[in-house]
Formats: C-alpha cells, structure tokens, sequence
C-alpha cells in the first residue's frame, strides 16, 4: 500500500543533509615490526662504519713452568660499512580543500601528513628487509637479505650467499618447502658462530606453517572454553627461546633469525617535516628521513631461505 496522498517523502525533498559518517576507516597492513624493533643510532657522514671483532677458538693451553713469554698472534678488526638512503613524501594539498568543511578530519594537509608518514614507515620497512646491496645513484642501504652469512643459513640449490665486503648481491636458491628440520639446522649454525638469536621474523604463509610444528609438544584441546590451540608464538628449541614476528614487507621466501640488540637504524638525519615553496594556490609538505641500517655483527643472526 502506498503513501497517502500528497505525502512529502524524502525522495522529493530538497535540502535534506547527507549522512556521511564523520570518520575514515583504514585497513592496510600498517605494521614495521623490523623498524621496531632495532635501536635507533647516529650517522655522520653518508658512508656509515663500524668494526667487529671475533676471538680466535679455544686450543690447548699448557704451558711449561718458567718457560719464557712470547706475544700470540693477533686477531684484526673487521671494518664494515653501510650506506645512507634517503627516503621520502610529499604532500600537496589547495588552498580550496584546505578550506572546506571536510569529513573525518579538520585539515586535509594534517590528514594527508599522517598518511605520507605511515607509508614512508612501510618504505623503510621494505628498504630494510629486502635491499640486496648499496648504491650510490641514489644512495640506497643495504638491507637484511645482503648482511647473511652464508655458514649461518639453510637455503636451496644453486643458493649464493651475498658478499657484503664486496657489496654483491645473493642468489636465491631453488624453492622448498618449510620445515622444522630446517629451522632447527640454522639455529644450530647461529648458535655455533656466536649468535643468541631472540626473533624469529617470516611472512604470513610461513607463519602459518611454523605453527604446525610440533617440537616435543602435545596440542591441547580446550573443551570447557571450545578453543583449539593452533598457533605458536614462541619457539623454544636447544639454543634458546625465539619469539616468533610475522612481516608482510619482507620476501615471503626469507625467514629471518634475529639478535634483535645487534642491529641499529642509524639516522644521519631523523624524521623532519619542511614547508616546500609556495609555487600556485597549493600549500606543499615534505617528510625526509636519512638512514643506513647497521649490522653490528652479523654473524649473530641466520636464516632459512628459499622456502614457500
């Protein structure tokens, strides 16, 4: 049955207001887990260095009485290097929007500012995570991927290690697949050379099969609050216990055993914002950072690599 006659319904009205919700919803994956992670250090200059030292192994150590005292050999310091990489955002907004009653926020160049710096966050993320080498032109860091030791992974066929003395890239390996055997042999290896890894980092395929593993435990049903317990977050094996950190900006084929204390995101400039010239009826903004990624030693960290 329809209206009565002569109704005035809100299909014929004019000037009613629109219902347009005064908020905005995100759902991108926002997460740098890498970034957070690390402690934040200094740069001075855009060839950022630093040195590592390594004892020679234990030997027999018997000495005859009053024998006379020659110097042993000596060990050098390793230097090792990184390059700062610039990365930014620019935000550009008219003088009209700036003006508008807009919904959601108060001012589009504060909205569009959190944005560019959110997405800036996932550029460094990915920079880190996945630069294989430095560069110059522009400058470009190097990147987990370029900072393994090779004695310190389990990788598949064909699998070069990256050269980071050298600045040259790795070769990925043939593709297998995940398992535990494998985590288990890189852990050993790390442990071996030096490493107590604390942070096992991995894509979210990756994380899904590492909770099937079943170490030496017994999975648990709880009938009372009807949960299955399917998920492991912490790996506690023979060299120690790992907290387990899915990130979606590096290689899903890379999983990362980390000394979360012997990395540091050095800053030759920290995060500064700058008004641009006014060139037109427009208000720009810049967001800059400068930043190289330190490997304080990396022969305390491994990898499981080439996996699906």
């Amino acid at each position: 049955m329809g209206a009565p006659t002569n109704t005035y319904v809100s299909t014929s009205a004019i000037g009613n207001r629109e219902d347009l919700a005064d908020w905005i919803d995100r759902i991108t994956p926002f997460e740098t887990p890498f970034y957070s992670m690390i402690a934040k250090g200094k740069a001075t200059n855009t060839l950022h260095e630093w040195q590592t030292q390594a004892l020679r192994a234990g030997a027999a150590n018997a000495q005859a009485e009053g024998d006379d005292s020659t110097a042993t050999a000596v060990t050098p310091t390793v230097r090792l290097g990184n390059r700062t990489q610039i990365s930014k955002e620019v935000a550009s907004v008219s003088g009209t929007q700036e003006a508008v009653d807009s919904a959601g926020r108060k001012s589009e160049m504060g909205y569009q500012m959190a944005l560019k710096s959110a997405e800036l966050k996932l550029d460094i993320e990915y920079a880190l995570t996945r630069n294989n080498v430095t560069a110059t032109a522009p400058r470009q860091t190097r990147g987990l991927v370029g900072w393994m030791v090779g004695a310190n992974v389990s990788s598949g066929a064909s699998y070069v290690a990256p050269d980071y003395v050298a600045n040259v890239a790795q070769t990925d390996g043939t593709l297998r697949n995940f398992t535990e055997t494998l985590l288990k042999d890189t852990l050993q290896k790390t442990y071996s050379a030096g490493g107590r890894p604390t942070v096992l980092m991995m894509g979210a395929t990756q994380k899904q099969t590492f909770s099937t593993f079943t170490g030496n435990a017994t999975r648990q049903k709880d009938a009372v609050d009807q949960k299955l317990v399917a998920s492991i977050d912490v790996y506690v094996g023979d060299f120690g216990t790992l907290k387990t950190v899915i990130n979606l900006q590096q290689r899903s084929r890379d999983i990362f055993v980390l000394q979360a204390d012997k990395w540091k995101l050095s800053m030759l400039r920290p995060w500064a914002v700058t008004d641009l010239a006014k060139t037109g009826d427009a208000d720009r903004k810049q967001i800059v950072v400068e930043y190289a990624l330190e490997a304080v030693n990396p022969k305390a960290n491994g990898a499981v690599l080439d996996v699906n």
